[in-house]
């Protein structure tokens, strides 16, 4: 019952009733990054994007967390 409750707590449901994820928030973050930096740099495909972004993370010491998504985009865009 505990499990169950912290399950709960980490995760939400739409008013339609569709369970999301945590995770999933993240990823809609993410892609809306890589999508914005596709119409910037439509010279690049998304996998050198996405390379540029994990380039970016490894920089940081690991993490991106912290960083706006435009100053994310803009150190990316650097890289790139």
């Amino acid at each position: 019952e505990n499990s169950l409750q912290k399950t709960s707590t980490c995760s939400s449901v739409t008013p339609s009733g569709i369970f999301v994820s945590p995770y999933a928030l993240n990823l809609s973050s993410f892609t809306k990054l890589i999508k914005k930096l596709q119409e910037r740099h439509p010279e690049f495909s998304r996998e050198e994007i996405v390379g540029a972004v994990q380039e970016l993370r490894k920089i940081n010491k690991g993490i991106l967390s912290g960083l706006s998504i435009s100053s994310i985009e803009e150190k990316t865009s650097a890289i790139l």
